[in-house]
């Protein structure tokens, strides 16, 4: 008798059916597992025969071919034990009951027949309700929230045994183990709030329409002017994030297998200049996400941008535009998402002391150029905000910011409300298409012509230009404005 029984596979972030085909017949006592099987799926034949014995069936005197198809994609994991165990037992006749299409199962098995959780099953129960898949059989994580959804019934089970009374309708509804569920509300962070930070007047309002907006912003200053602070301080004012984007995160971190601090606060990542392409972009023998897929929906903070390596740093072109990143291996081709905002700090020169009043710089002009240099010219062009920090005269203003985190965070919430509402999804200024951009929010021809003279005069490129008018919009936004204002035009320039 042949068998066939729905579960999830998973290419990157990315999920698609599979379907777990069983054929059962007389001959040698062997499992044969066909579909381009990693060593970690052969092995599954093992550990569903001692789960099977171990529950009492038998297989002797039976030849089994399990085929995952679709045939083509690469199989890695032991996610398929338990939907290949259920094919085996309805392929037997132990199991005399017929499963809907629309059923899905996923996990591993213990050789006593219990069934334990694996990397990778978040993005696959989101997988699933993108699929239409309506019933879900999956063993409980406890790094894991309790999942809810309307379109999708997940029942968590424990052992093969539970799922094979349940399929049988020999047991309840569900099998909800008794468990703490993760608060997704959690907001406490440590973030340093901006009424912690002393000056910084005209930063902490370019901070602002970047996290509005969504732009990329690189500052230049010399050591201990409060560049990192600043950027370490960024996260307090962006918004919660949405259950959607909640668990989207955490399903990056576990494809990663890197643990998620705060469910609800953006993710900040501060990688090391020292860290490899491969760790920054993502990749590997067997593709994870990488830094740029960690800070998805979050802030990437690169602290001293200028000492990452060249190579690296071209590298986020990609997903500077398109906010997903693709990498491509001998083993698979897997897209993740990627849209950040970036935050990058510099100094004005190798020593760091360049146009200095209280110290000397000792850089030549060809070190300070091979310095500046160390950024290409298209990757600096993408950098919505460029900022110059001057350090903070702590005797003349001695006094700390006199709005808090929380004041921003609600004047950004109100802006991408209304970025939200005019454009019909979750896009920021940043990321909408500069048509859309155009039809929403067109410009009038004077202020038109003020940003191409300015562009002929300092050789802007298009994309500067673009970037601007995306800017105004943003700051048009913080100011409840309908349209782009001439005032919102002029502070864009500055802020180039």
């Amino acid at each position: 008798m042949c068998s066939k029984v729905t579960s999830i596979g998973l290419k990157g972030m990315e999920g698609y059916r599979l379907n777990v085909e069983v054929k059962t017949f007389v001959g040698n006592d062997s499992i044969r597992i066909v579909g381009l099987p990693d060593a970690a799926v052969k092995e599954s034949k093992e550990r569903i025969l001692a789960a099977l014995r171990s529950l009492g069936y038998t297989v002797n005197g039976q030849k089994i071919i399990i085929n995952l198809s679709p045939s083509e994609q690469k199989k890695s994991g032991p996610m398929f034990d338990l939907p290949m165990a259920i094919g085996v037992l309805v392929s037997l006749n132990e199991l005399v009951i017929s499963i809907p299409e629309n059923t899905g199962f996923i996990g591993a098995l213990s050789l006593d027949g219990a069934v334990v959780p694996v990397e990778g099953m978040l993005p696959a129960v989101l997988a699933a309700k993108r699929l239409g898949i309506k019933r879900l059989y999956m063993p409980y994580d406890q790094k894991l929230p309790v999942l809810d959804f309307d379109e999708l019934e997940i029942f968590y089970i424990s052992t093969l045994a539970e799922v094979i009374e349940n399929l049988e309708g020999r047991a309840g509804a569900h099998f909800t183990p008794k468990i703490e569920e993760i608060d997704l509300q959690n907001n406490n962070h440590n973030f340093i709030d901006f009424h912690q930070i002393i000056g910084h007047k005209g930063t902490k309002r370019a901070l602002e329409v970047a996290a509005a907006g969504g732009h990329h912003v690189l500052m230049t200053g010399p050591p201990g002017c409060g560049k990192s602070m600043l950027a370490e301080s960024f996260p307090s004012i962006l918004p919660p994030l949405s259950k959607e984007a909640q668990l989207e995160i955490l399903a990056l971190h576990q494809l990663s297998g890197v643990n998620c601090p705060n469910a609800n606060c953006p993710p900040f990542r501060n990688p090391h200049h020292s860290a490899s392409g491969i760790s920054i972009i993502g990749g590997g023998t067997y593709p994870k996400p990488g830094e740029i897929s960690l800070a998805h929906r979050g802030v990437l903070f690169l602290d001293e941008i200028a000492e990452f390596s060249k190579k690296t740093l071209d590298m986020l072109r990609q997903p500077f535009e398109n906010g997903k990143i693709t990498i491509s291996r001998t083993h698979a081709t897997l897209t993740y998402p990627a849209s950040f905002i970036l935050i990058a700090a510099m100094n004005p020169c190798p020593c760091g002391h360049a146009g200095s009043n209280t110290h000397y710089c000792t850089c030549t002009p060809r070190q300070t150029l091979s310095y500046h240099n160390r950024i290409s010219g298209p990757l600096r062009d993408r950098f919505d905000i460029h900022l110059t920090i001057k350090p903070v005269d702590l005797e003349g203003d001695t006094e700390k910011g006199e709005m808090s985190s929380k004041y921003f965070q609600r004047r950004v919430e109100t802006a991408r409300t209304r970025q939200y509402e005019r454009y019909g999804k979750e896009l920021c200024n940043s990321r909408v298409s500069y048509d859309t951009l155009q039809k929403t929010s067109p410009i009038t021809q004077e202020q038109q012509k003020l940003i191409h003279q300015l562009a002929s005069k300092k050789n802007w490129s298009n994309r500067t230009q673009i970037k601007i008018i995306r800017l105004a919009r943003t700051i048009s936004d913080l100011e409840g404005e309908t349209d782009i204002t001439n005032q919102s035009i002029r502070e864009a320039l500055t802020l180039r």
